[in-house]
């Protein structure tokens, strides 16, 4: 499932985990915005200072490239 730990410096107590398995990241201008199946769902602007991370486990869709 895809998820993003979004963190804001000095103010712990709004950081949010964000999880979706369709969850796209965008940027837009000055805008952080995460869009479902149903749309966007989530916006941040620039100026909010947050951090943004993938905290996700990759989902690996190719096996890894065999050494010869």
């Amino acid at each position: 499932m895809t998820a993003y730990l979004i963190r804001h410096p000095g103010k712990a107590r709004d950081d949010i985990l964000i999880e979706d398995d369709p969850l796209t990241l965008t940027f837009t201008g000055n805008w952080a915005v995460f869009t479902d199946t149903n749309g966007t769902c989530l916006a941040i602007p620039a100026e909010a200072g947050a951090h943004i991370e993938r905290v996700d486990e990759p989902q690996d869709h190719e096996p890894a490239p065999q050494k010869e």
